[in-house]
């Protein structure tokens, strides 16, 4: 699988309502500048912070969700190189969820650098040239033979991804923070790559399952990665940390039971049909964009679910129950306007998941 087909729709992100429940309010408030916050992560970020005590400060262009937590001072710019109002002030953390080219990034941190104590990277695993096998922390990154590059698609996302945490690294030194998530998932991500299953089931009758039900994945909810980052601010962590659900912890057939129960709780009947790798290929039915958070364990992808995760559990990553992000995301998911609900960006329409199936029950009657 080439990067391009497991990182489509990284980019797209929604907002958010819901958040996990506070844990004890931190003794010492911190002064924390996001970067962005009006989206999915960031969003969920800020109020993690809020509910822990602490003061927030948003720096963007004031385009998206601009009422949305009316309570947080606003700083108005454009990471490309329009920054005067980071002139000023000065933070306790940074938290950067909206760098994608190193331009950028190296601008924001060289500015912040006297003025900001610690500087939280959110990268992704897509650093990781390929998942053929586990990659940790300490695993090579991929490259671009054009570092100029500033395109930001399927093929450079990662690579982009790596040299920003180069660029972060070179400045801040030890007070820098890099957090590789995966696939974020949870209330408020309309790529709908998660939301797919809990919305699917809703819909009710028979529908496409792909590979077994004991094929692992790996994810991580938004609000797990928020408190997670709170958690390295708060304690002056410095480091490295792919941040996901741990290797083994989830499998495709949680997913879909959970999704199922979550249905059914709201009056839809749903039955998932399996359909293994080999014959999905037959089928024309491509891991992650029509089957979303599923990849086949072979080839480049073998080691997709199996990330290390042991350093930034060991710094205090928790992860919830698959049943409370299947259950929140699809309550969420009910409150979208129609048209968003009725037309998903990731998985199988009505009409062709139909004809797939039938196709696929007059290809397992032909082999015997």
């Amino acid at each position: 699988m080439k990067r391009r087909h497991f990182m489509a729709g990284a980019l797209a992100l929604g907002t958010m309502s819901l958040v996990r429940p506070a844990r004890a309010v931190n003794a010492k408030p911190l002064s924390i500048l996001i970067l962005g916050g009006t989206r999915f992560i960031g969003v969920h970020m800020a109020e993690a912070a809020l509910a822990r005590g602490h003061r927030i400060t948003f720096f963007n262009r004031g385009r998206t969700n601009p009422g949305l937590l009316p309570q947080i001072p606003r700083l108005t710019g454009d990471r490309n190189g329009e920054l005067e109002a980071l002139e000023s002030g000065e933070w306790d953390a940074v938290i950067d969820n909206s760098g994608y080219i190193p331009r950028h990034v190296e601008l924001s941190a060289q500015l912040l650098q006297s003025r900001a104590a610690r500087y939280l990277f959110i990268s992704s695993v897509s650093v990781y040239p390929d998942f053929s096998q586990p990659r940790d922390e300490d695993s090579a990154v991929a490259k671009l033979e054009d570092e100029t590059v500033e395109t930001v698609n399927g093929e450079t996302y990662g690579p982009l991804k790596a040299l920003c945490e180069a660029r972060v690294r070179s400045i801040f030194q030890s007070r820098a923070t890099v957090v590789r998530p995966g696939l974020i998932v949870g209330p408020g991500d309309n790529t709908d790559r998660f939301t797919y299953w809990p919305a699917r089931a809703l819909r009710g009758g028979e529908f496409i399952a792909p590979g077994s039900s004991d094929d692992a994945i790996q994810i991580i909810d938004a609000r797990d990665l928020a408190a997670f980052c709170i958690h390295l601010l708060e304690t002056g962590t410095s480091g490295t940390f792919n941040a996901l659900s741990a290797p083994q912890q989830f499998r495709m057939g949680q997913l879909i039971d959970a999704s199922t129960r979550a249905a059914a709780a709201r009056g839809a009947s749903a039955r998932a049909t399996w359909i293994d790798a080999a014959n999905l290929a037959k089928l024309e039915i491509a891991p992650w964009s029509d089957m979303p958070v599923w990849l086949p364990a072979s080839g480049d992808t073998a080691a997709f679910a199996s990330t290390p995760t042991g350093r930034a559990h060991a710094a205090g990553l928790k992860i919830g129950t698959l049943e409370r992000t299947v259950d929140d995301t699809l309550a969420w998911h009910l409150t979208r306007p129609e048209t968003e609900r009725s037309s998903l960006k990731a998985g199988l329409g009505a009409d062709r998941e139909r004809d797939l199936l039938e196709r696929w029950r007059a290809l397992r009657d032909a082999s015997g």
